[in-house]
């Protein structure tokens, strides 16, 4: 069984670098936005214990109408390179980052320069998932079963296989675009459209590429720390970049377009901004609500055993950052 898949995974791997050949061939030069495949929502982390050593756990980042609302909060694992440095120095600093510039302070404190703001946002976040998403969350947890979670989960993770099949060439990744293509050719034809990840259990899998990453991959830096009502938690660069990823993706152009493009038709016509707005926002509210569901019994606890909540989120938002950048 175990051979089978090796052989199958193989196969697909080849179609999937021949298909990239021949769109990278059509489209000409490529252009220069957590969750490892098979985790959560660009990623939805799961708040076990792995086995590389990361005890993690997630927190309510912003509720409402985004991509992501959860942000992972992590003792960072110590990579073998890191074994060659002071080990007093690696125990004072949880979020001590052995391959970080010299002008970059571990857990990123100088990125904050706007910590005044975004403490006074960051709590008008945490407030929002206490009255109203956490709330909204137990209701639609106990109609939706866990499986259906699961599927709607996939679905818009697959959905956005265009940005990260872009970032991986931008990147010069050709393995990991042409296993980005593998995967979304397995999960919309046998995964009935991405409801189900079959890719992963063929154990075809690839870290998570997109413009943020990108910008930072060509040496932008990651700027101040920024807090947004209802939003993620990002750099100036990632913010930048989610704004990418959000033209990156063709459904925000062909099928319910809040961009325009002249010439180029799409399934909701460009002056029914109604209808493509109402589509839009239904469609955020529920990916933020089932991922919210999915996390639950993750979030439990979490703020009465952080002593600073703000900072561990900060810290730990820019050290994964980091790490996906050198991946």
């Amino acid at each position: 069984m175990h051979r089978t898949g090796v052989h199958a995974r193989r196969f697909v791997e080849l179609v999937s670098a021949m298909a990239v050949l021949v769109m990278v061939g059509c489209a000409g030069s490529p252009s220069q936005i957590t969750r490892q495949t098979g985790g959560g929502s660009d990623s939805v982390a799961r708040g076990e214990l792995r086995a590389d050593g990361v005890s993690a756990v997630q927190v309510a980042a912003s509720p409402a109408v985004s991509s992501n609302m959860v942000v992972l909060v992590a003792n960072k694992a110590v990579s073998p390179a890191a074994d060659k440095e002071p080990a007093d120095q690696r125990e004072e600093d949880p979020f001590y980052d052995p391959f970080a510039k010299g002008d970059e302070p571990a857990g990123g404190e100088e990125y904050d320069p706007w910590e005044p703001v975004n403490t006074k946002i960051f709590e008008f976040n945490r407030q929002v998932d206490r009255w109203v998403l956490k709330p909204a969350a137990r209701g639609y947890n106990a109609v939706v079963p866990n499986p259906v979670q699961i599927g709607i989960s996939n679905l818009f993770y697959n959905m956005r296989f265009p940005s990260r099949f872009i970032n991986n060439l931008a990147q010069g990744k050709l393995a990991g675009a042409g296993t980005e293509v593998g995967r979304f050719l397995l999960n919309s034809s046998f995964g009935l459209g991405g409801l189900v990840d079959v890719a992963k259990y063929m154990d075809i899998t690839t870290p998570e590429e997109d413009t943020g990453q990108t910008l930072g991959y060509y040496g932008v830096k990651p700027g101040p720390y920024v807090v947004l009502p209802l939003l993620p938690p990002f750099t100036l660069r990632d913010l930048v970049g989610y704004v990418g990823d959000i033209a990156l993706n063709p459904i925000n152009w062909l099928v319910f377009p809040i961009i325009e493009v002249n010439g180029i038709p799409s399934l909701v016509a460009h002056h029914n901004r109604t209808t493509s707005s109402i589509a839009q926002i239904g469609g955020r509210v529920e990916e933020i609500l089932n991922d919210r569901s999915l996390n639950l019994e993750k979030f439990q606890g979490v703020e009465e055993a952080t002593l600073d909540l703000y900072t561990a989120v900060k810290n730990a938002y820019i050290q994964k950052r980091r790490n996906a950048i050198r991946e």
